[in-house]
């Protein structure tokens, strides 16, 4: 690709040379992926990687995954997709404050759960349980396999065709051939993740009636927090108060993670990504912010993940997870045809697994009493 400008329009690696910091991912020295394509004009490696995982089916799909809440339980919470799209959008304020790779941390950050089986982590636990004896079941893990080998957008070659750069980032999360330290875009991706997701599920929670404001204050960090939305502008409802939380609670995790490791990434003086890597750096916060963020997730996980109605939830997803995980082992024939194919690879339960993570918690509850009622 010629480094000037195509047509008038400024070139992807142009771009980054000007604007992102020298440890920084470049898509110039990228190591392309396992099936080579030419380089297009104007789209970089890596918002390529990004356009084809927004159009896979299994990202589709994540719109009817639970996050933490059913369907049942109303139409404000948040879903699989949604919170991929808000992880996305912290990851990429955080990427651009910090000048690294944003195409490649948007990239990352809507692969990261696309392997998500129905009902969440239930569904997780329960599918795990069924492949115990064969290493088992990871979310994480199953994206890769999704977007190497099941999405099948391409006759030329299996998969999406996805950059080593994004792949090597998932395989972080799944804990398979992970540099002993990821790249920076990576690290944001994780952070963005907890970030998220503690702040979506007070939002839901409160919303939902699982727990009250008044509960959460007794969190230290929400407690400063909520007096801080009570000494501005005062907001008239309660609606009001839990958004203002919410935001005041996602803008002060990614404050202090960029006053944290903003200056500490300056006087490293880090010359490349690699540099990045060798040196085994961290995005951290300080220890005393660590703990009070402990302290939220211990009392979410107390409070909200092992309420009664989610626990029942809970139990009934992974009831109907593991009969039909039965019932497929006993009748593969059940399955579509491409499912069936998987069979000779990694053998019927593992095929049968794939094809039950796939699902969609309605389509998963459709097969249950189509096959088991």
């Amino acid at each position: 690709m010629n480094e000037s400008s195509i047509h008038g329009l400024q070139t992807v690696f142009a771009r980054e040379q000007r604007i992102l910091v020298p440890y920084a991912t470049f898509s110039r020295d990228s190591q392309g992926r396992r099936h080579p394509e030419s380089n297009h004009p104007y789209r970089g490696p890596f918002q390529r990687d990004r356009d084809r995982v927004v159009h896979s089916a299994a990202f589709r799909r994540l719109s009817g995954k639970m996050q933490v809440f059913t369907g049942e339980m109303g139409d404000y919470h948040r879903t699989r997709l949604t919170h991929t799209h808000e992880v996305a959008s912290i990851a990429r304020t955080i990427a651009r404050s910090l000048q690294l790779n944003e195409d490649l941390v948007e990239s990352l950050a809507l692969l990261h759960d696309i392997g998500h089986p129905p009902f969440g982590h239930a569904g997780e636990d329960a599918l795990d349980e069924c492949l115990s004896h064969d290493g088992g079941f990871s979310h994480n893990a199953f994206a890769l396999t999704l977007v190497e080998t099941l999405e099948h957008p391409y006759s030329e070659f299996p998969g999406l065709n996805l950059t080593h750069e994004v792949l090597e980032g998932q395989r972080v999360r799944a804990n398979k051939s992970a540099p002993a330290t990821p790249r920076l875009e990576v690290q944001v991706v994780d952070l963005a993740d907890s970030i998220s997701y503690d702040a979506a599920d007070i939002d839901d929670a409160v919303k939902l009636g699982l727990v009250e404001l008044d509960e959460l204050c007794s969190v230290k960090i929400i407690e400063d927090l909520f007096a801080v939305v009570k000494s501005g502008h005062e907001p008239t409802s309660a609606d009001s108060q839990r958004r203002a939380l919410v935001h005041e609670l996602i803008d002060w995790r990614v404050s202090q993670l960029l006053k944290s490791v903003g200056s500490d990434l300056e006087s490293r003086q880090f010359s490349s990504a690699q540099d990045i890597c060798d040196s085994g750096f961290r995005l951290e916060v300080p220890v005393e912010i660590r703990e009070q963020v402990d302290a939220l997730e211990s009392f979410l996980y107390d409070q909200v993940y092992r309420h009664p109605k989610l626990i029942a939830v809970r139990n009934q997803a992974q009831q109907r997870l593991c009969a039909l995980f039965d019932f497929f082992c006993q009748q593969p024939g059940a399955m579509p045809s491409r499912h069936q194919q998987r069979m000779e690879n990694g053998g019927i339960e593992r095929a049968v697994v794939e094809y039950l993570a796939g699902m969609t918690d309605r389509y998963c509850d459709q097969c249950f009493q189509e096959h088991l009622v």
